[in-house]
Protein backbone atom coordinates (compact mmCIF):
# COMPACT_ATOMS: atom_id res chain seq x y z
CA UNK A 1 0.00 0.00 0.00
CA UNK A 2 2.03 3.30 -0.94
CA UNK A 3 2.29 5.84 1.08
CA UNK A 4 -0.51 7.99 -0.42
CA UNK A 5 -2.77 5.09 -1.20
CA UNK A 6 -6.80 4.83 0.68
CA UNK A 7 -8.92 2.02 1.15
CA UNK A 8 -10.73 1.49 -2.16
CA UNK A 9 -13.77 0.58 -0.79
CA UNK A 10 -16.31 -3.05 0.02
CA UNK A 11 -16.91 -5.28 -2.93
CA UNK A 12 -19.97 -5.88 -1.49
CA UNK A 13 -21.31 -2.06 -1.75
CA UNK A 14 -19.72 -1.59 -4.94
CA UNK A 15 -21.62 -4.57 -6.88
CA UNK A 16 -24.96 -4.34 -5.31
CA UNK A 17 -25.15 -0.49 -4.90
CA UNK A 18 -29.37 -0.97 -4.87
CA UNK A 19 -31.20 2.30 -4.50
CA UNK A 20 -32.23 4.29 -1.45
CA UNK A 21 -35.36 4.45 0.68
CA UNK A 22 -36.86 8.00 2.33
CA UNK A 23 -35.75 9.76 5.39
CA UNK A 24 -37.85 9.74 8.13
CA UNK A 25 -39.99 13.31 7.90
CA UNK A 26 -43.43 12.54 9.74
CA UNK A 27 -44.19 11.18 13.50
CA UNK A 28 -44.86 7.19 12.86
CA UNK A 29 -46.70 5.06 14.88
CA UNK A 30 -45.88 0.98 14.50
CA UNK A 31 -45.65 -2.04 16.82
CA UNK A 32 -42.00 -2.60 16.51
CA UNK A 33 -38.99 0.21 15.87
CA UNK A 34 -35.38 -1.54 14.75
CA UNK A 35 -32.87 0.53 15.25
CA UNK A 36 -30.71 -0.58 12.66
CA UNK A 37 -30.52 -1.88 9.23
CA UNK A 38 -27.65 -4.38 9.21
CA UNK A 39 -28.43 -8.09 9.26
CA UNK A 40 -29.70 -8.26 12.79
CA UNK A 41 -31.56 -5.44 12.34
CA UNK A 42 -33.53 -6.23 9.09
CA UNK A 43 -33.75 -9.69 9.48
CA UNK A 44 -35.54 -8.74 12.87
CA UNK A 45 -37.65 -6.46 11.47
CA UNK A 46 -38.30 -9.07 8.38
CA UNK A 47 -39.89 -11.82 10.60
CA UNK A 48 -41.32 -9.66 12.83
CA UNK A 49 -43.46 -8.37 9.50
CA UNK A 50 -43.85 -12.37 8.33
CA UNK A 51 -45.65 -12.93 12.18
CA UNK A 52 -47.62 -9.86 11.09
CA UNK A 53 -46.28 -6.78 13.41
CA UNK A 54 -46.17 -3.65 11.37
CA UNK A 55 -42.77 -2.71 11.76
CA UNK A 56 -40.11 0.71 10.81
CA UNK A 57 -36.43 0.19 10.65
CA UNK A 58 -34.54 3.22 11.19
CA UNK A 59 -30.96 3.90 9.92
CA UNK A 60 -28.78 6.32 10.16
CA UNK A 61 -26.81 6.03 7.10
CA UNK A 62 -27.68 3.25 4.48
CA UNK A 63 -28.98 -0.14 4.97
CA UNK A 64 -26.71 -3.07 4.97
CA UNK A 65 -23.76 -0.62 3.99
CA UNK A 66 -22.11 -0.28 7.58
CA UNK A 67 -20.60 -3.39 9.11
CA UNK A 68 -22.84 -5.45 7.83
CA UNK A 69 -21.64 -4.30 4.10
CA UNK A 70 -17.63 -4.75 5.37
CA UNK A 71 -18.21 -8.35 6.58
CA UNK A 72 -16.55 -11.35 4.90
CA UNK A 73 -19.57 -13.03 4.43
CA UNK A 74 -19.43 -16.85 5.83
CA UNK A 75 -22.55 -18.24 6.98
CA UNK A 76 -21.52 -21.16 9.15
CA UNK A 77 -21.46 -22.22 13.07
CA UNK A 78 -18.06 -22.97 13.01
CA UNK A 79 -16.34 -20.10 14.98
CA UNK A 80 -13.05 -19.89 15.42
CA UNK A 81 -12.15 -21.75 18.67
CA UNK A 82 -15.14 -21.08 20.51
CA UNK A 83 -16.95 -24.82 21.58
CA UNK A 84 -13.88 -25.63 23.80
CA UNK A 85 -14.22 -22.74 25.64
CA UNK A 86 -17.88 -22.96 25.78
CA UNK A 87 -17.71 -26.69 26.89
CA UNK A 88 -15.76 -25.61 29.79
CA UNK A 89 -17.48 -22.03 30.57
CA UNK A 90 -21.00 -22.89 29.58
CA UNK A 91 -21.27 -26.22 29.99
CA UNK A 92 -21.93 -29.48 27.50
CA UNK A 93 -25.20 -27.90 27.05
CA UNK A 94 -24.37 -24.09 26.77
CA UNK A 95 -22.14 -25.54 24.27
CA UNK A 96 -24.96 -27.34 21.91
CA UNK A 97 -27.44 -24.95 22.78
CA UNK A 98 -24.71 -22.36 20.86
CA UNK A 99 -23.90 -24.94 18.18
CA UNK A 100 -27.95 -26.05 17.51
CA UNK A 101 -28.80 -21.79 17.56
CA UNK A 102 -26.23 -20.66 14.75
CA UNK A 103 -26.58 -24.29 12.67
CA UNK A 104 -30.36 -23.57 12.70
CA UNK A 105 -29.38 -19.87 11.66
CA UNK A 106 -27.40 -21.43 8.76
CA UNK A 107 -30.36 -23.40 7.72
CA UNK A 108 -32.89 -20.75 7.88
CA UNK A 109 -30.58 -17.98 5.84
CA UNK A 110 -30.70 -21.38 3.03
CA UNK A 111 -34.27 -21.47 3.33
CA UNK A 112 -34.74 -17.61 2.94
CA UNK A 113 -32.63 -17.35 0.12
CA UNK A 114 -34.59 -20.76 -1.48
CA UNK A 115 -38.20 -18.95 -0.64
CA UNK A 116 -37.82 -15.67 -1.92
CA UNK A 117 -35.33 -16.15 -4.73
CA UNK A 118 -32.84 -14.14 -3.77
CA UNK A 119 -29.99 -14.24 -6.22
CA UNK A 120 -26.73 -13.54 -3.54
CA UNK A 121 -24.49 -16.16 -4.94
CA UNK A 122 -25.10 -18.30 -2.07
CA UNK A 123 -23.13 -21.27 -2.17
CA UNK A 124 -22.47 -24.22 0.32
CA UNK A 125 -18.44 -24.59 1.37
CA UNK A 126 -16.90 -26.58 4.33
CA UNK A 127 -15.47 -24.35 6.84
CA UNK A 128 -12.35 -24.94 8.50
CA UNK A 129 -10.56 -23.50 11.44
CA UNK A 130 -6.94 -24.13 10.75
CA UNK A 131 -2.85 -23.51 12.61
CA UNK A 132 0.42 -23.56 11.05
CA UNK A 133 2.16 -23.93 13.87
CA UNK A 134 2.54 -27.91 15.36
CA UNK A 135 2.42 -27.04 18.78
CA UNK A 136 -0.90 -25.72 18.57
CA UNK A 137 -2.37 -28.79 16.48
CA UNK A 138 -3.42 -30.21 20.08
CA UNK A 139 -6.17 -27.11 20.64
CA UNK A 140 -7.55 -27.72 17.27
CA UNK A 141 -7.90 -30.91 17.94
CA UNK A 142 -9.54 -30.61 21.34
CA UNK A 143 -11.52 -28.09 19.27
CA UNK A 144 -12.88 -30.19 16.83
CA UNK A 145 -13.91 -32.84 19.81
CA UNK A 146 -15.85 -30.10 21.49
CA UNK A 147 -17.55 -28.79 18.39
CA UNK A 148 -18.32 -32.33 17.34
CA UNK A 149 -19.96 -33.15 21.47
CA UNK A 150 -21.87 -30.21 20.70
CA UNK A 151 -23.61 -31.35 17.63
CA UNK A 152 -21.73 -30.14 14.63
CA UNK A 153 -20.06 -32.83 12.00
CA UNK A 154 -16.80 -31.31 12.76
CA UNK A 155 -13.38 -33.44 12.33
CA UNK A 156 -10.21 -32.96 12.60
CA UNK A 157 -7.83 -33.35 9.37
CA UNK A 158 -4.38 -32.30 8.48
CA UNK A 159 -4.66 -31.98 4.88
CA UNK A 160 -6.85 -29.11 3.21
CA UNK A 161 -7.06 -26.98 -0.18
CA UNK A 162 -4.81 -24.29 1.02
CA UNK A 163 -1.75 -23.76 -1.46
CA UNK A 164 0.53 -24.16 2.56
CA UNK A 165 0.57 -27.19 4.91
CA UNK A 166 -1.07 -26.95 8.14
CA UNK A 167 -0.71 -28.49 11.43
CA UNK A 168 -4.43 -29.16 12.01
CA UNK A 169 -7.79 -28.01 10.91
CA UNK A 170 -11.24 -28.20 12.55
CA UNK A 171 -13.38 -29.35 9.57
CA UNK A 172 -17.02 -28.91 9.46
CA UNK A 173 -19.19 -29.66 6.38
CA UNK A 174 -22.72 -28.16 5.46
CA UNK A 175 -21.65 -24.18 5.58
CA UNK A 176 -21.94 -21.43 3.40
CA UNK A 177 -21.16 -18.12 1.98
CA UNK A 178 -23.05 -15.19 0.10
CA UNK A 179 -23.41 -12.03 -1.41
CA UNK A 180 -24.57 -10.18 2.34
CA UNK A 181 -25.90 -6.92 0.37
CA UNK A 182 -27.26 -9.07 -1.86
CA UNK A 183 -28.82 -10.91 0.81
CA UNK A 184 -30.18 -8.07 2.51
CA UNK A 185 -31.83 -5.87 -0.48
CA UNK A 186 -33.69 -8.59 -1.60
CA UNK A 187 -34.65 -9.01 2.21
CA UNK A 188 -35.43 -5.25 2.69
CA UNK A 189 -37.28 -5.33 -0.93
CA UNK A 190 -39.70 -8.15 0.92
CA UNK A 191 -40.01 -6.56 4.07
CA UNK A 192 -41.55 -3.39 2.67
CA UNK A 193 -43.69 -5.73 0.55
CA UNK A 194 -45.27 -6.97 3.78
CA UNK A 195 -45.87 -3.50 4.86
CA UNK A 196 -42.79 -2.41 6.71
CA UNK A 197 -41.22 0.62 6.41
CA UNK A 198 -37.41 1.52 6.52
CA UNK A 199 -35.78 4.74 6.76
CA UNK A 200 -32.76 5.56 6.12
CA UNK A 201 -30.46 8.78 7.32
CA UNK A 202 -32.66 8.87 9.68
CA UNK A 203 -30.49 9.20 12.97
CA UNK A 204 -31.98 7.93 16.48
CA UNK A 205 -30.69 10.24 19.37
CA UNK A 206 -33.81 9.70 22.10
CA UNK A 207 -35.56 6.74 23.72
CA UNK A 208 -38.62 6.66 26.25
CA UNK A 209 -39.41 3.23 27.15
CA UNK A 210 -42.83 4.35 28.49
CA UNK A 211 -45.68 2.29 27.40
CA UNK A 212 -45.85 3.04 24.89
CA UNK A 213 -41.91 3.31 23.60
CA UNK A 214 -41.15 6.45 21.68
CA UNK A 215 -38.31 6.98 19.96
CA UNK A 216 -36.94 10.82 18.79
CA UNK A 217 -34.34 11.73 15.70
CA UNK A 218 -32.43 14.57 15.17
CA UNK A 219 -34.71 15.72 13.11
CA UNK A 220 -37.18 15.83 15.71
CA UNK A 221 -39.71 13.65 14.51
CA UNK A 222 -40.88 10.53 16.74
CA UNK A 223 -41.47 7.07 16.49
CA UNK A 224 -44.16 5.83 18.63
CA UNK A 225 -43.80 1.98 19.36
CA UNK A 226 -44.94 -0.57 21.51
CA UNK A 227 -41.38 -2.32 20.98
CA UNK A 228 -38.15 -1.24 20.46
CA UNK A 229 -35.00 -3.54 19.04
CA UNK A 230 -31.71 -1.24 19.56
CA UNK A 231 -29.45 -3.29 16.49
CA UNK A 232 -27.20 -0.47 15.89
CA UNK A 233 -23.56 -2.92 16.38
CA UNK A 234 -22.41 -0.99 19.48
CA UNK A 235 -25.88 0.04 21.26
CA UNK A 236 -26.30 3.25 20.85
CA UNK A 237 -28.47 3.04 24.16
CA UNK A 238 -26.45 1.42 26.94
CA UNK A 239 -28.47 1.17 30.06
CA UNK A 240 -27.74 -1.72 31.18
CA UNK A 241 -23.90 -0.58 30.79
CA UNK A 242 -22.78 -3.46 27.99
CA UNK A 243 -19.73 -1.28 27.24
CA UNK A 244 -18.10 -2.60 29.85
CA UNK A 245 -18.61 -6.21 28.41
CA UNK A 246 -17.78 -5.10 24.71
CA UNK A 247 -14.68 -4.74 23.43
CA UNK A 248 -14.01 -3.42 20.18
CA UNK A 249 -12.06 -5.25 17.57
CA UNK A 250 -11.15 -3.85 13.75
CA UNK A 251 -9.45 -5.76 11.07
CA UNK A 252 -8.47 -4.99 7.55
CA UNK A 253 -9.72 -7.23 4.14
CA UNK A 254 -7.76 -7.05 0.87
CA UNK A 255 -9.43 -8.57 -2.35
CA UNK A 256 -9.59 -9.08 -6.04
CA UNK A 257 -9.37 -11.62 -8.95
CA UNK A 258 -7.29 -14.91 -9.06
CA UNK A 259 -7.69 -17.70 -11.37
CA UNK A 260 -10.32 -20.31 -10.77
CA UNK A 261 -7.57 -23.01 -10.28
CA UNK A 262 -6.56 -21.28 -7.16
CA UNK A 263 -9.78 -21.34 -5.37
CA UNK A 264 -8.57 -23.53 -1.84
CA UNK A 265 -12.73 -24.58 -2.29
CA UNK A 266 -13.78 -23.46 1.73
CA UNK A 267 -13.81 -21.32 4.14
CA UNK A 268 -10.73 -21.09 6.09
CA UNK A 269 -9.56 -19.00 9.46
CA UNK A 270 -6.77 -19.00 11.35
CA UNK A 271 -6.69 -17.38 15.34
CA UNK A 272 -2.66 -16.84 14.34
CA UNK A 273 -1.06 -13.60 12.64
CA UNK A 274 -3.26 -11.42 13.92
CA UNK A 275 -6.35 -13.88 12.14
CA UNK A 276 -5.94 -14.27 8.66
CA UNK A 277 -9.83 -15.76 7.10
CA UNK A 278 -9.85 -16.36 3.37
CA UNK A 279 -12.87 -17.38 1.32
CA UNK A 280 -13.83 -16.50 -2.78
CA UNK A 281 -16.33 -15.55 -4.10
CA UNK A 282 -18.06 -15.74 -8.19
CA UNK A 283 -16.27 -13.70 -10.18
CA UNK A 284 -15.82 -14.67 -13.97
CA UNK A 285 -15.62 -17.63 -15.89
CA UNK A 286 -11.90 -18.14 -15.40
CA UNK A 287 -11.81 -16.04 -11.69
CA UNK A 288 -12.90 -16.46 -8.66
CA UNK A 289 -13.09 -13.08 -5.80
CA UNK A 290 -10.49 -13.68 -3.14
CA UNK A 291 -11.19 -12.40 -0.20
CA UNK A 292 -8.47 -12.16 2.75
CA UNK A 293 -9.51 -10.76 6.16
CA UNK A 294 -7.11 -9.98 9.27
CA UNK A 295 -4.91 -8.46 11.12
CA UNK A 296 -7.29 -6.89 13.92
CA UNK A 297 -6.65 -4.59 16.48
CA UNK A 298 -8.54 -1.84 18.82
CA UNK A 299 -9.39 1.32 15.98
CA UNK A 300 -7.13 4.18 16.98
CA UNK A 301 -3.86 2.45 17.59
CA UNK A 302 -1.18 1.53 15.57
CA UNK A 303 -0.36 1.56 11.57
CA UNK A 304 -3.04 0.98 9.91
CA UNK A 305 -1.24 0.94 6.37
CA UNK A 306 1.40 -1.01 8.08
CA UNK A 307 -1.25 -4.32 8.63
CA UNK A 308 -2.31 -3.65 5.03
CA UNK A 309 0.91 -3.70 3.79
CA UNK A 310 1.49 -7.24 5.96
CA UNK A 311 -1.97 -8.57 4.68
CA UNK A 312 -1.57 -7.70 1.32
CA UNK A 313 1.74 -9.06 1.10
CA UNK A 314 0.51 -12.37 2.80
CA UNK A 315 -1.90 -12.88 0.39
CA UNK A 316 0.07 -12.39 -2.44
CA UNK A 317 2.35 -14.43 -1.03
CA UNK A 318 -0.29 -17.37 -0.88
CA UNK A 319 -1.89 -16.65 -3.72
CA UNK A 320 0.47 -15.26 -6.06
CA UNK A 321 -1.93 -14.87 -9.15
CA UNK A 322 -3.97 -12.33 -6.78
CA UNK A 323 -4.82 -9.20 -8.24
CA UNK A 324 -5.85 -6.82 -5.09
CA UNK A 325 -8.78 -4.46 -6.40
CA UNK A 326 -10.52 -3.85 -3.28
CA UNK A 327 -9.10 -2.69 0.24
CA UNK A 328 -11.49 -2.04 3.04
CA UNK A 329 -12.08 -2.67 6.81
CA UNK A 330 -14.64 -3.90 8.94
CA UNK A 331 -15.18 -3.43 12.93
CA UNK A 332 -17.27 -5.84 15.60
CA UNK A 333 -17.63 -6.05 19.02
CA UNK A 334 -15.84 -9.11 21.03
CA UNK A 335 -18.28 -9.57 24.36
CA UNK A 336 -15.51 -10.57 27.29
CA UNK A 337 -17.81 -13.83 28.16
CA UNK A 338 -17.74 -14.81 24.31
CA UNK A 339 -21.58 -14.60 23.92
CA UNK A 340 -23.59 -12.22 22.00
CA UNK A 341 -25.88 -10.39 23.78
CA UNK A 342 -29.09 -10.53 22.33
CA UNK A 343 -32.23 -9.93 24.61
CA UNK A 344 -33.92 -7.50 26.66
CA UNK A 345 -32.05 -4.02 26.69
CA UNK A 346 -31.44 -4.41 30.52
CA UNK A 347 -32.64 -6.11 33.66
CA UNK A 348 -35.99 -3.76 33.94
CA UNK A 349 -37.05 -3.36 30.60
CA UNK A 350 -39.92 -4.90 29.55
CA UNK A 351 -40.21 -3.53 25.80
CA UNK A 352 -37.05 -2.90 24.49
CA UNK A 353 -34.51 -5.30 23.22
CA UNK A 354 -30.54 -5.37 21.95
CA UNK A 355 -28.71 -7.36 19.52
CA UNK A 356 -24.69 -6.93 20.03
CA UNK A 357 -21.45 -8.73 20.80
CA UNK A 358 -21.09 -10.61 17.57
CA UNK A 359 -17.28 -10.91 18.03
CA UNK A 360 -16.80 -11.18 13.33
CA UNK A 361 -19.44 -13.79 13.60
CA UNK A 362 -22.51 -11.59 12.44
CA UNK A 363 -23.50 -13.40 9.45
CA UNK A 364 -24.94 -16.60 11.20
CA UNK A 365 -25.19 -14.71 14.66
CA UNK A 366 -27.61 -11.78 12.74
CA UNK A 367 -30.16 -14.65 11.50
CA UNK A 368 -29.84 -16.15 14.77
CA UNK A 369 -30.59 -12.90 16.91
CA UNK A 370 -33.89 -11.97 14.29
CA UNK A 371 -35.21 -15.28 15.31
CA UNK A 372 -34.50 -14.66 18.50
CA UNK A 373 -35.99 -11.13 19.08
CA UNK A 374 -38.77 -12.15 16.66
CA UNK A 375 -40.02 -14.85 19.76
CA UNK A 376 -39.38 -12.88 21.98
CA UNK A 377 -41.59 -9.83 20.98
CA UNK A 378 -44.50 -12.54 19.70
CA UNK A 379 -44.30 -14.36 23.00
CA UNK A 380 -42.70 -17.65 21.51
CA UNK A 381 -40.32 -19.91 23.42
CA UNK A 382 -36.81 -20.02 22.42
CA UNK A 383 -34.76 -22.44 23.83
CA UNK A 384 -31.48 -20.56 23.48
CA UNK A 385 -32.87 -17.20 25.21
CA UNK A 386 -31.38 -18.22 28.38
CA UNK A 387 -27.87 -18.37 26.61
CA UNK A 388 -27.77 -15.07 24.87
CA UNK A 389 -29.50 -12.77 27.77
CA UNK A 390 -27.67 -9.67 27.90
CA UNK A 391 -28.71 -9.85 31.66
CA UNK A 392 -27.91 -13.00 32.23
CA UNK A 393 -25.83 -13.23 35.73
CA UNK A 394 -21.47 -13.83 34.11
CA UNK A 395 -19.80 -16.26 35.31
CA UNK A 396 -17.55 -14.08 37.34
CA UNK A 397 -14.28 -16.08 38.21
CA UNK A 398 -14.11 -17.03 34.26
CA UNK A 399 -15.19 -13.56 32.47
CA UNK A 400 -12.89 -11.88 35.30
CA UNK A 401 -9.77 -11.67 33.37
CA UNK A 402 -11.27 -10.44 30.12
CA UNK A 403 -12.83 -7.93 31.99
CA UNK A 404 -10.43 -6.78 33.94
CA UNK A 405 -8.27 -6.81 30.63
CA UNK A 406 -10.86 -4.59 28.48
CA UNK A 407 -11.35 -2.30 31.16
CA UNK A 408 -7.81 -2.01 31.94
CA UNK A 409 -7.23 -1.21 27.99
CA UNK A 410 -10.18 1.45 28.64
CA UNK A 411 -8.24 3.33 31.53
CA UNK A 412 -4.80 3.12 29.63
CA UNK A 413 -6.35 5.15 26.85
CA UNK A 414 -8.36 7.43 28.92
CA UNK A 415 -5.49 8.52 30.86
CA UNK A 416 -2.35 7.66 28.89
CA UNK A 417 -3.68 8.94 25.56
CA UNK A 418 -4.00 12.63 27.70
CA UNK A 419 -0.22 12.24 28.81
CA UNK A 420 0.80 11.96 25.33
CA UNK A 421 3.03 14.35 23.45
CA UNK A 422 1.86 15.88 20.55
CA UNK A 423 3.53 16.97 17.07
CA UNK A 424 3.27 20.40 16.24
CA UNK A 425 0.60 21.55 13.28
CA UNK A 426 3.49 22.66 11.80
CA UNK A 427 4.87 19.71 10.87
CA UNK A 428 1.48 17.95 9.77
CA UNK A 429 1.95 16.90 5.92
CA UNK A 430 -1.19 16.88 3.53
CA UNK A 431 -3.66 13.83 4.26
CA UNK A 432 -2.66 13.33 7.74
CA UNK A 433 -4.13 13.99 10.97
CA UNK A 434 -2.83 13.79 14.93
CA UNK A 435 -4.43 15.35 18.16
CA UNK A 436 -2.57 18.33 19.32
CA UNK A 437 -2.51 20.49 21.81
CA UNK A 438 -3.36 23.93 21.44
CA UNK A 439 -3.84 26.67 23.88
CA UNK A 440 -4.60 24.17 26.54
CA UNK A 441 -6.88 22.28 24.74
CA UNK A 442 -6.62 18.51 23.24
CA UNK A 443 -7.76 19.26 19.18
CA UNK A 444 -7.76 16.97 16.52
CA UNK A 445 -6.43 18.48 13.57
CA UNK A 446 -6.54 17.09 9.81
CA UNK A 447 -4.92 18.54 6.94
CA UNK A 448 -6.26 18.41 3.63
CA UNK A 449 -4.86 17.68 0.20
CA UNK A 450 -4.66 21.51 -0.43
CA UNK A 451 -3.25 21.98 2.86
CA UNK A 452 -6.06 23.66 4.72
CA UNK A 453 -6.13 22.43 8.49
CA UNK A 454 -8.87 21.63 9.54
CA UNK A 455 -9.90 21.02 13.94
CA UNK A 456 -12.69 19.36 15.95
CA UNK A 457 -12.41 18.55 19.80
CA UNK A 458 -10.27 15.19 20.29
CA UNK A 459 -12.64 14.43 23.25
CA UNK A 460 -15.12 11.24 21.67
CA UNK A 461 -18.63 12.82 22.48
CA UNK A 462 -19.70 8.72 23.43
CA UNK A 463 -17.43 9.24 27.26
CA UNK A 464 -14.88 11.51 26.42
CA UNK A 465 -11.80 9.05 25.55
CA UNK A 466 -9.56 11.36 23.07
CA UNK A 467 -9.91 9.91 19.46
CA UNK A 468 -6.45 9.15 17.12
CA UNK A 469 -6.24 9.14 13.43
CA UNK A 470 -6.53 6.50 11.03
CA UNK A 471 -4.34 7.18 8.28
CA UNK A 472 -5.33 4.69 5.64
CA UNK A 473 -8.71 5.51 6.45
CA UNK A 474 -8.78 9.20 6.97
CA UNK A 475 -11.04 8.84 9.61
CA UNK A 476 -11.04 9.87 13.82
CA UNK A 477 -11.19 6.78 15.86
CA UNK A 478 -11.78 6.17 19.57
CA UNK A 479 -9.72 2.87 21.48
CA UNK A 480 -12.14 2.93 24.37
CA UNK A 481 -15.13 2.04 22.57
CA UNK A 482 -14.71 2.28 18.96
CA UNK A 483 -16.67 5.02 17.57
CA UNK A 484 -15.45 6.40 14.12
CA UNK A 485 -15.87 10.21 13.33
CA UNK A 486 -14.51 11.41 9.47
CA UNK A 487 -12.68 14.19 9.33
CA UNK A 488 -14.99 17.35 9.46
CA UNK A 489 -16.17 15.31 12.86
CA UNK A 490 -19.42 13.80 11.49
CA UNK A 491 -20.46 10.35 13.30
CA UNK A 492 -19.39 7.32 10.76
CA UNK A 493 -20.08 4.91 13.12
CA UNK A 494 -21.42 4.65 17.08
CA UNK A 495 -21.90 4.45 19.75
CA UNK A 496 -21.24 7.87 19.46
CA UNK A 497 -24.20 9.55 17.91
CA UNK A 498 -23.24 13.22 18.48
CA UNK A 499 -20.29 14.78 16.08
CA UNK A 500 -17.14 15.90 17.23
CA UNK A 501 -17.52 20.01 17.74
CA UNK A 502 -15.39 21.83 15.38
CA UNK A 503 -12.79 24.30 16.45
CA UNK A 504 -10.74 27.17 15.48
CA UNK A 505 -7.54 27.16 14.67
Amino acid sequence: MSEKQQVSGSYWLETAPGGRYPALTDDLTVDVAVIGAGIAGLSTAWELARAGRSVAVLEAGRIAASVTGHTTAKVTALHSMIYDKLRRTRGEEGARLYARSQSEAVEHAAAVVEELGIDCDWEPRTAYTYVCDPGRAEDVRAEARAAREAGLPATFVTETALPFPVAGAVEVTGQAQFHPRKYLLALAEDLVARGGRIHEDTTVVGLDEGEPCRVSTTSGVTVTARDVVVATHYPVFDRALLFTRLSPRRELVVAGPVPAGQDPHGMYITPDEGTRSVRTAPYDGDRRFLVVTGEHFTPGTGDTRARFDRLTAWATEHFPGLTVTHRWATQDNDPTDTVPLVGPLHPGARHTYVATGFAGWGMSGGVMAGRLLAAQITGEECAWSGLYDPRRLRPQVREAPSFLKTQAKVAGHFVGDRLRPSPPVESLPPGEGAVVRVDGQRLAVYRDEEGSLHAVSARCTHLGCLVAFNSAERAWECPCHGSRFATDGKVVQGPATDPLERRDI
